[in-house]
């Protein structure tokens, strides 16, 4: 097989080979995917999964750091497409008594992978395993830079009940210096000439976002003013040096999500977060539990956008 490019055009090579990231996406590339994605949900929910089109392929979910959501949701959408899925625990493998990335790249190509879900804590990492194996990489999270299905599972659901994924404006709220789902949230969404804001503390939304093409925000106030979409992000503390935040009741003090913040977005505003929550942080847990919330559904199209995705990698990749 070709190569993956490394340019923008990366989120599936012409032969469609990889998912890397979402950065230089086309409009083009992205509905199929959410058109898609949006025929498995309906499937998932009668039940009536096509278990053939991955039968006799093998997934392998190789994780370096935790994520019970991510990996459970690639496991299901595997398992529901007939493949056989791997679970690798890295913390048990050959990787923890020495073994190099490479190492590990060579022993999967051994094993006649056909997909290998990669989530590792230093960015480019699936990348550089993508040059290194035969399979098909999908990057389910790396480092600061790109969690590709997360945006797109963002954007289902907002399609779903905002009936477009343009013209919009969101608001991406707290810790986006260090979080990958803001980054591929601001790329999906800029492509879809959306109007996307990031909001938060100065020592976490770093001016430089501008450069992206958002809106810069410092107060929730300003941020969330007409907002159709309010996306909240956790506070990253394992990736934080000293000193970023202070105290978490402070912090929700700022730029916590509550009804009088929420009430100056649009009426019926989406509410959203990536999870795992920190309620009375992040978020009012009324807020979370809400009519506007969405937070569950995310969790639902989580698996039909990674069934897509996975079609997509067996079946061609998109053009």
């Amino acid at each position: 097989m070709a190569e993956g490019r490394s340019d923008g055009a990366r989120f599936f090579s012409p032969a469609g080979r990889h998912l890397l990231g979402l950065q230089g996406m086309h409009p083009t590339q992205i509905e199929p995917i959410l058109d898609l994605a949006e025929t498995y949900a309906l499937m998932n929910r009668s039940r009536k999964t096509p278990r053939d089109l991955l039968r006799g392929r093998t997934v392998i979910n190789l994780f370096f750091e935790d994520s019970t959501r991510t990996r459970t949701s690639f496991e299901l959408a595997g398992k529901r497409l007939g493949a056989d899925v791997i679970n690798m625990s890295v913390a048990q493998s050959s990787v923890n008594k020495g073994e190099t990335l490479l190492d590990t790249a060579a022993t999967l190509n051994a094993m006649r992978t056909d997909i290998l879900v990669v989530r590792h804590a230093q960015s480019g990492a699936p990348a550089l395993l993508a040059k290194k194996v035969e399979a098909a990489v999908v990057n389910a999270g790396d480092g600061t830079h790109e969690h590709p299905t997360q945006a797109l599972l963002d954007a289902v659901t907002i399609r779903r009940h905002l009936g477009r994924i343009s013209g919009l404006t969101v608001a991406i709220c707290g810790d986006v210096a260090h979080s990958r789902v803001a980054r591929s949230n601001i790329h999906l969404l800029t492509a879809m000439a959306n109007k996307v804001r990031v909001v938060g503390p100065p020592t976490l939304v770093p001016g430089a976002f501008s450069a992206l093409g958002v809106e810069v925000h410092y107060t929730m106030e300003e941020g969330l003013r007409d907002a159709d979409v309010v996306m909240m992000l956790r506070l990253q503390r394992e990736r934080m040096s000293g000193g970023q935040v202070p105290s978490a009741r402070e912090y929700f003090r700022f730029y916590g999500l509550d009804r009088r913040r929420l009430d100056l977005a649009k009426p019926g505003a989406l509410v959203m977060h990536p999870g795992p929550m920190n309620r009375g942080v992040e978020i009012d847990s009324q807020i979370a539990d809400s009519d506007q919330s969405v937070i569950q559904e995310q969790v639902e199209m989580g698996v039909a956008v990674r069934m897509a995705v996975l079609d997509r990698l067996v079946r061609g990749g998109v053009s």
